[in-house]
């Protein structure tokens, strides 16, 4: 099969995103399913057309939310956790492109400040690009095997990324066990990230959104008090959030080009 990129246009990368997704992403009821993950060569041409996207591209501007001030709480299958903020705060926007079993693609809009807690992407792969303004990332992948604090129900997990990202700059891969699969943003400003998350989050597979509390690797003692890491700045231990509460964070329109959708 080849994988590579067909021109295009530019008012055609939505298409030719879904496109590709389409090739690559197998639905979890297929049976190219048992080929996952995809080729490295295949997530590779995903993100270098993801890079050429523009907020224009996707019929945003790089002010769409500076000055909107709306009101109410939005809770989606992806985001569930963290904590009540104010009411008055400006909200993230999430503007939804496509989804089925296979894949979804879709844009987080935040205001400035805005955060999105620690959270993780169980058995997924996901394919993020800021399309303007500014955010810091943290991520941490698991240690593996299971390391779990002695006193608490935490997990060690070694730093992956921690620093400031401004667009234009190139798209972020993670995968199930690397790459950074649990992370937070909080937006330096005013920005808009483009995702694709495979296979989407769903309750019905398992695949369900957790959001965690990181600890400094020094305020807590491993099991069995056993010296796991050498820099331990490195390294944090990681709680899950059990009590539901919600992000504040609503739907919104999408007025980029539509995908047309069509038959294997």
């Amino acid at each position: 099969m080849a994988w590579g990129v067909p021109p295009r246009s530019p008012s055609s990368r939505v298409q030719a995103l879904y496109e590709l997704c389409k090739r690559t992403f197998p639905s979890p009821s297929d049976a190219a399913a048992s080929s996952w993950p995809p080729p490295a060569h295949a997530i590779r041409t995903i993100s270098s057309l993801m890079d050429t996207i523009t907020p224009a591209d996707v019929g945003l501007r790089d002010d769409n939310l500076e000055d909107d001030k709306g009101h109410g709480f939005f809770e989606s299958n992806f985001l569930k956790g963290s904590a009540r903020v104010a009411r008055w705060a400006q909200p993230i926007t999430y503007l939804h492109i496509y989804e089925c079993d296979a894949f979804s693609i879709g844009i987080f809009c935040l205001p400035t400040s805005a955060i999105i807690p620690l959270h993780d992407h169980p058995g997924m792969t996901v394919l993020s690009k800021i399309l303007y303004g500014s955010m810091h990332v943290k991520s941490y992948d698991w240690i593996e095997p299971t390391v779990l604090a002695s006193s608490q129900p935490a997990r060690l997990a070694k730093l992956h990324t921690d620093d400031v990202r401004t667009a234009p700059c190139p798209t972020s891969v993670l995968y199930p066990q690397s790459g950074g699969n649990l992370h937070c943003f909080t937006s330096v400003a005013s920005c808009a990230v483009l995702d694709v998350l495979s296979p989407p989050y769903s309750e019905d597979a398992g695949r369900i959104c957790t959001y965690f509390h990181d600890y400094p690797f020094s305020s807590l003692l491993a099991a069995g008090h056993i010296k796991v890491v050498s820099s331990p700045d490195n390294y944090a231990w990681l709680e899950a959030i059990n009590t539901p509460v919600n992000i504040y964070m609503r739907p919104g329109m999408y007025t980029g080009p539509t995908v047309q959708e069509h038959q294997s």
